[in-house]
């Protein structure tokens, strides 16, 4: 990996098959991907075929970029109170575990969901619930299952460190459960990072509350909004109220140097965004 230290990639987009993330991934300048497994916005998946599961394999053998981790669908809420919905949503969060499976992607990000007026508490046992139900009825399972932290946007759970530790502390398989750190929405959420001793005041808390042996992926993105705002909305790295001092700090963590960070960050089809994004990541690693 690039400096011997973080692997650097972005989210990139499987429109005309999977393997073809894996080709903007190398045309990025990525190490390492995050990818949906299936269309993002619909609940019917495609089979994958033999010959695009071939192909994907195929690309990463002669890319060598690797696909870390898949991003579930936006649909999913396993935490609604609505049971059709509910029902819908883990049926949709399995057959995404068996894809993932089925492609080697070790890790799929799941944002906790939201509790619709039922209340953090029940939404967060639900959550629980659920996920328990879904590793009892995969019993080969190879992928670990990441709650995303989040802004705290309406009534989205995992915006504090403690709840997603109370959502964690109730799943049984605890080999198979862990958390995608997403800069932007800690940051929105009201955890400070941008000066040394408040990241590592903040890392430390994390730590506490849910431990760094959960930490498996971390999601790099500047914030358009300022701290503590609970509102969601991706910048360019540098260009936001995290900046370059923020990102400095999670780069040369060596606590961190096994963990891939991955940019969701605005782009146009041409991925120049993303070349100028992990250019700038890249460019905060200190040299020894």
């Amino acid at each position: 990996t690039s400096e011997g230290h973080m692997q650097f990639g972005a989210h990139e987009s499987i429109a005309g098959g999977v393997f073809t993330a894996i080709e903007r991934g190398h045309r990025a300048t990525c190490d390492t991907i995050q990818m949906f497994n299936k269309s993002n916005n619909q609940w019917k998946a495609k089979k994958l075929t033999t010959e695009e599961i071939d192909l994907f394999f195929a690309r990463i053998e002669e890319t060598g970029v690797t696909a870390a981790v898949s991003h579930s669908s936006y649909l999913i809420n396993i935490a609604s109170p609505d049971e059709a919905l509910a029902e819908k949503s883990y049926a949709s969060l399995k057959e995404e575990m068996e894809r993932c499976r089925t492609l080697r992607i070790p890790a799929l990000v799941l944002h906790p969901g939201s509790h619709v007026g039922s209340g953090e508490e029940i939404g967060m046992q639900r959550v629980a619930l659920s996920i328990n139900r879904l590793f009892d009825e995969l019993p080969d399972n190879t992928v670990t299952l990441l709650l995303e932290t989040t802004a705290g946007q309406g009534s989205n759970l995992g915006c504090t460190f403690e709840q997603l530790a109370y959502m964690i502390d109730r799943v049984d398989n605890k080999a198979q459960i862990g958390v995608c750190l997403d800069t932007c929405h800690i940051f929105a959420a009201g955890y400070p990072i941008v000066e040394p001793a408040d990241y590592r005041k903040t890392m430390k808390q994390f730590d506490e509350v849910i431990g760094w042996e959960r930490l498996k992926v971390i999601h790099a993105n500047d914030s358009l909004k300022e701290l503590g705002s609970r509102r969601d909305r991706h910048e360019h790295i540098g260009r936001g109220h995290i900046g370059l001092k923020g990102f400095g700090n999670f780069i040369n963590d060596r606590r961190l140097k096994k963990i891939p960070m991955i940019i969701e960050t605005p782009k146009g089809d041409d991925l120049t965004e993303d070349i100028e994004n992990l250019k700038v990541l890249r460019g905060l690693v200190k040299k020894k």
